[in-house]
């Protein structure tokens, strides 16, 4: 007599809602997959074609509400309003980069679950839009650089998924190190464990939170233009995107809530696990930054960028001018920095919101701990002091760039 076959399990495989869900979320990902509409967008992208539109909402510019916005002409508040779509999707790129990796990688720490299938499925098709988002963003952000400043301010050269997720961090060389070693061992832990790979997408649905609120609002101004069907590409790109991260932060919640929740209960060691992965996505986000409202960079970190942006030709400022516009932008505040610090107070709470439902999430990551001691004290503190030193050295940075060959601006 033949044996039965021992009923799973597991978190899927018990679990027939969550399963049709997994299946729902990939299938309509699927359906209305934007791949061919980005690949088709950056091929036909020529800076020359959109140069003279906007991009983002008005109140979407490099530096929107600082003194600099406030005393710019409408020519030089167009070239901030496209800034920002470079900067803003250059960070992007860093994070996408980060998350084709992880994606595979957390997908073979669920191997051990009844019925991964699904779940493996929906995230190699993240994976393949994933790439297809990157090379439009570069293709725009290194056309717009090459034109502007004939070499990269906001954007970067491609690197691997062990470097500094943040383009704007607050780091140095034995900082990036030692995340460089967290992160390897993260991703040997997350593939061979179905708990810590779930438990990533907690952490990516949380970094995805605050996207989605800035990702909407370039949506939707694609969709209120008059002729959207000829939009400027760049804005018709932001649409896309958003239409597939959607379903991306749908996956994010449906398997980092709903199938962690389902799985046993953690051991002592995952439970640490995932509070120091939480703990280190409030490092990354402790900081919020006037020149690009919805990321978390360290302000200081961008002086140099914004320096060279202040001494291009869109602003033609002297150094001692743009010292001076750096210390009323960064350093006294504005409108500007008020309504980025808002945002990260906006990101707290829904931060907050997320985690609560999570048992093995700890106090301290529950309150937002490490996010909620920044000030706006603090960080106008902080920007005084680099700004003092910044000033010292920024003579030695080149007022206007010679324009390079392509090759040689964006290697």
């Amino acid at each position: 007599m033949s044996e039965k076959l021992p009923r799973p399990s597991t978190a899927i495989a018990e679990n027939v809602r969550l399963g049709k869900k997994i299946h729902l979320n990939h299938s309509r990902n699927k359906q209305q997959d934007h791949t061919a509409l980005l690949d088709q967008a950056a091929g036909a992208f020529r800076y020359e074609d959109c140069k003279d539109a906007w991009w983002n909402p008005r109140e979407m510019s490099l530096l929107h509400g600082t003194p600099l916005w406030d005393e710019a002409d409408e020519t030089q508040r167009l070239r901030l309003n496209q800034l920002y779509w470079v900067a803003y999707y250059s960070q992007i790129i860093s994070a996408e980069v980060a998350t084709i990796f992880l994606n595979q990688t957390c997908a073979a720490g669920l191997y051990a679950l009844e019925d991964f299938r699904g779940v493996c499925d929906m995230l190699d098709l993240e994976s393949s839009q994933e790439r297809a988002h990157i090379n439009a963003f570069k293709t725009v952000s290194d056309q717009v650089e090459e034109a502007l400043f004939g070499e990269r301010v906001f954007s970067w050269s491609m690197r691997g998924p062990y470097a500094q997720t943040m383009i704007f961090p607050d780091t140095n060389k034995l900082k990036d190190m030692w995340r460089g070693f967290q992160l390897r061992t993260y991703n040997l832990l997350t593939s061979g464990n179905a708990f810590i790979a779930s438990q990533y997408f907690t952490v990516r649905g949380l970094r995805t939170l605050n996207g989605k609120m800035v990702q909407h609002k370039l949506s939707q101004f694609h969709q209120t233009l008059e002729d959207p069907a000829n939009a400027p590409i760049p804005a018709a790109i932001s649409h896309y995107h958003f239409m597939d991260e959607s379903y991306h932060f749908n996956s994010s919640c449906l398997i980092g809530t709903e199938v962690i929740d389902a799985l046993p209960e953690p051991s002592a060691f995952e439970a640490m696990v995932g509070n120091m992965a939480l703990t280190g996505c409030q490092r990354d986000h402790s900081h919020f930054s006037a020149v690009v409202n919805g990321l978390f960079w360290h302000e200081p970190a961008t002086f140099r960028a914004v320096y060279r942006v202040l001494r291009s030709p869109i602003f033609g400022m002297e150094h001692r001018e743009a010292i001076a516009m750096m210390q009323r932008c960064f350093a006294e505040e504005n409108a500007g920095n008020r309504a980025s610090f808002q945002t990260m107070q906006t990101a707290i709470d829904s931060y907050q919101r997320y985690l609560e439902p999570l048992g093995y999430v700890n106090r301290d990551n529950k309150n937002l701990h490490i996010m909620r001691r920044t000030t706006m004290e603090s960080y106008l503190a902080k920007n005084r002091a680099s700004l003092a030193s910044f000033a010292r050295q920024a003579e030695q940075i080149v007022s206007v760039p010679r324009i390079l060959q392509p090759r040689e601006a964006l290697a």
